[in-house]
């Protein structure tokens, strides 16, 4: 079945454009890898080359004359720079296969599916107009039809009318007759026309169509030919099975069998033969104790045993006797043919290759060395030993008589007084500060007896009052600064209020700024969420609708005791305090230091903490910003808040009791990754590259089980703490969502680290962060490179949509390379997603 029969039908007419325009792009592909492998090679056969330069710069080779090993090595990096000349003999043939055969290649693809799209279009135009005409001219007809009816039916009409004859009947008549002669012709025009569309539609159904599908495929089969040829002729040269690689590899190996260990070292035994080495005499050095009034009782070369030294040689003579028995047990089974491990001196260690029975012969020469040494030991010790017997052990030390007015006269404290003064003051001290303790005991033990009597007798005075209304006054009547109060939230925006106010009756007071001008606000849930400013008096008293109050505290207490409605029409009732969350930190217990960065909102500082004194990172937001600004600022604090992970940035808290709004995280000393990389790209190896992969993978898949879109994942975003871990930072476009569609334009978009769907449609779910992670390890692998260095964002946009992806870093290893190609598979349902990327990743 071939295409003249198979391909007539439209969508098979789409179907062999799209196949042409994916070979065009295979080709392109195959152009761009083919290309990549030639740098390879000739950067492989640089590098091999100079590989073989370097093995033939021997330090001392004067001292490897006459060495086969030399010998045999010579010829190997001779045979290395053959291997090298191979390898740049074929890149370049494949680069001219590249640069000619496979570029005419795909100029002649592309000018013959034009040809052929033209040669279509022409002969569908044709068809096309015949089938226009058929349905104009039949058009045409019917409209002659209906008014030749009609005039016949007027001329039926005055012919019955005026009989015979009449001027008005002649009139009738002919336009009758001329109506007859139109719809004539038209019937004539149309059954010609019928006739000339039948024979169109025969020619370009069995004819033309079938003629230029019959051509086409034997175009598509003669490149078929072609391609297949270069194929082969790119297999040929890039074989490593070849006959010029096999020459290479038997030469090698010829080479290395002509070695012959007996006759390695003959020629450098004879040239350096001595006599063997005078023994080494080990003597003890009796200047050690020359000193007779002090060290009397120590002798050279004598073991000294008294009530000091005698468990110690004990227990070393039990360790060396336990020792020798096992040194027999492994002799043993070395005599039977078991293999053991054995602790060899590296004075004595065997080389390897050696045959089994060699190396049994060594380790238990060994075995006898060892076994030879601890016993001559344990004979010293319990010779020493022995000469003591069972009689009472001497003593070690001397005893040594001091006048107690010596120690009185020179041991004296910083004052200059004797030692026993010293000491008795110290007692006292120690004393006072005992009794002290036990008293202030005894008082703290009466204080909390008499608070709890009071407290006893408190709340007996307040049990009219109901347990949660006394809980709640309790936590309202302060006399504290308003920002202190554990109900006040400062400037939490609005849709972060409505966040926290969940049942009827609870409220919050919160503050905010309207037209430069600070006003205190309460909001309560009832009926949905309801806003009240505080009204001030001329007085400086603050009121809603009732009674006005010195302070804004007795204002909410008292709405809040007599549970009355803030407003008459609103109805509210306050019935329950929401006090500021754990993460809703004060302003004032944050210390800022020094300026550390600039974000979209505002500074980010090195700060430190009042409570626990420790140093924090804290992002302000410019008190200018809108409140949207505002609202998108503390977004990022409000998903942080809930993520606890190693390799995400950990929130400790936000402030917004005062201006400015701040987030507080913990502060990673290593900055930002991609500084990092660009800082130290000289000295990080593959490993640690590998190892902030996985971190950023580690920390993506936490993200991904939390329904997390991050939006922005990117080296300059990701943070580098101690021992070189990564932590995923910069939340400020994250969305909690599996899937969220841009609504508010494309602006400050990240072009170069985006999925094209979310270019193209503005959709994202987490494989769009799946193909930002493929440019994160990208910037890992390059030691901070910039991704589509020398394009634009709209040229990279293009590219990536034409099928275009950035080639591999120069230290990536292949496997890295084909996880950046997964990640950047242009239909997301094909990436991986961050379970199967960690996997890969620790793999690795």
């Amino acid at each position: 079945m071939g295409f003249s029969s198979a391909l007539q039908g439209k969508s098979a007419h789409d179907a062999l454009l799209s196949r042409q325009d994916a070979e065009l792009r295979l080709l392109e592909i195959m152009k761009r890898c083919l290309l990549q492998k030639v740098k390879c090679d000739k950067e492989y056969a640089i590098a091999l080359t100079a590989a073989a330069q370097l093995g033939l710069k021997i330090d001392r080779a004067d001292d490897l004359q006459g060495s086969q090993i030399m010998k045999v090595w010579r010829s190997f990096m001779e045979e290395w720079e053959q291997t090298a000349k191979q390898f740049k003999s074929n890149a370049e043939f494949l680069e001219s296969l590249c640069q000619d055969k496979l570029t005419h290649l795909y100029q002649d693809k592309r000018k013959t599916r034009k040809n052929y799209q033209e040669e279509h279009q022409k002969i569908a135009t044709q068809f096309t107009n015949i089938t226009e005409d058929v349905t104009r001219k039949k058009c045409e007809y019917q409209k002659h039809l209906e008014y030749y009816k009609l005039l016949r039916s007027k001329f039926e009409e005055h012919y019955i009318k005026a009989g015979r004859g009449g001027r008005k009947l002649d009139d009738v008549r002919d336009k009758y007759q001329k109506a007859c002669r139109k719809l004539h012709l038209a019937h004539n025009e149309y059954v010609l026309l019928i006739s000339e569309a039948s024979e169109v539609e025969t020619d370009f159904r069995t004819i033309l169509l079938p003629g230029l599908l019959e051509h086409q495929q034997s175009i598509q089969e003669d490149f078929v030919v072609v391609w297949k040829g270069i194929l082969q002729e790119a297999s040929q040269y890039s074989d490593l099975t070849s006959n010029s690689f096999q020459d290479i590899q038997r030469k090698i190996e010829s080479n290395i069998q002509s070695i012959h260990p007996a006759e390695e070292y003959r020629e450098f035994t004879e040239r350096h033969k001595t006599s063997p080495p005078a023994p080494v005499v080990f003597q003890f050095d009796q200047t050690l104790i020359e000193d007779k009034d002090t060290l009397g009782k120590l002798q050279p070369n004598t073991l000294t045993v008294d009530n000091l030294t005698v468990d110690w040689l004990r227990n070393r003579l039990t360790e060396l006797e336990t020792s020798v028995k096992e040194c027999q047990e492994k002799q043993s089974k070395l005599e039977n043919g078991t293999s053991v491990t054995v602790s060899i001196p590296s004075t004595l260690t065997l080389t390897n290759g050696r045959k089994e029975s060699n190396k049994h012969s060594k380790d238990f020469t060994v075995l006898r060395c060892q076994e030879k040494q601890m016993l001559k030991l344990a004979d010293l010790i319990k010779t020493a030993l022995n000469e003591v017997g069972c009689e009472e052990l001497p003593s070690g030390c001397d005893d040594i008589s001091v006048d107690p007015s010596f120690i009185e006269n020179n041991i004296s404290n910083n004052d200059q007084q004797p030692m026993s003064h010293a000491a008795a003051a110290f007692i006292l001290q120690k004393s006072n500060e005992v009794l002290s303790m036990i008293k202030a005991f005894k008082r703290k033990t009466n204080s909390n007896g008499a608070n709890g009597a009071t407290t006893t007798k408190t709340d007996a005075s307040n049990s009219s009052v109901p347990q949660s209304k006394r809980t709640s006054a309790m936590t309202l009547s302060t006399n504290r600064p308003l920002y202190e109060e554990e109900w006040f939230h400062g400037v939490l925006p609005r849709e972060e209020v409505v966040r926290l106010l969940k049942n009827e009756g609870d409220f919050l007071v919160r503050e905010t700024i309207r037209n430069d001008e600070s006003q205190i606000v309460l909001s309560v849930c009832w009926n949905g969420h309801k806003h009240f400013i505080v009204q001030t008096t001329i007085d400086g008293h603050y009121r809603f609708e009732g009674p006005a109050f010195p302070s804004i505290q007795e204002l909410i207490m008292h709405q809040h005791l007599s549970e009355l409605p803030v407003t008459g029409r609103s109805g509210a009732v306050l019935k329950r305090p929401v006090t500021r969350e754990v993460w809703e930190l004060s302003n004032d217990d944050v210390i800022l230091l020094d300026k550390i960065g600039r974000g979209n909102f505002g500074d980010v500082y090195k700060a430190r903490l009042k409570s626990s004194k420790n140093e924090v990172a804290v992002k302000t937001c410019r008190m200018t910003l809108p409140d949207e600004q505002k609202r998108k600022f503390l977004q990022e604090g409000r998903i942080l808040k809930q993520y606890d992970h190693p390799n995400i940035v950990k929130l400790i808290g936000i402030c917004v009791q005062k201006q400015p709004i701040m987030i507080v995280m913990e502060l990673v000393h290593g900055g930002s990754l991609l500084s990092f990389l660009r800082k130290n790209n000289a000295t990080l190896n593959t490993k640690q590259l590998i190892g902030m992969c996985r971190d950023a993978a580690a920390g993506m898949r936490y993200l991904e089980s939390k329904n997390c879109i991050h939006r922005d994942l990117a080296a300059r975003n990701c943070l580098i703490g101690y021992e070189n871990i990564v932590k995923i930072s910069d939340f400020g476009m994250s969305r909690e969502e599996e899937e969220y569609i841009v609504s508010d334009g494309m602006k400050q978009i990240p072009i170069k680290w985006t999925a094209p769907e979310a270019l193209n449609f503005g959709k994202y779910t987490s494989l769009c962060d799946v193909w930002s992670y493929g440019i994160l390890i990208w910037e890992i692998f390059s030691k901070g490179d910039t991704p589509y260095a020398g394009m634009s964002n709209s040229r990279a946009r293009e590219r990536i949509d034409a099928g275009y992806r950035m080639p591999a870093p120069e230290c990536a290893t292949p496997e890295i390379y084909r996880l950046m190609l997964k990640c950047w598979a242009y239909e997301p349902d094909t990436r991986p997603h961050f379970d199967e990327i960690y996997t890969i990743v620790d793999s690795l």
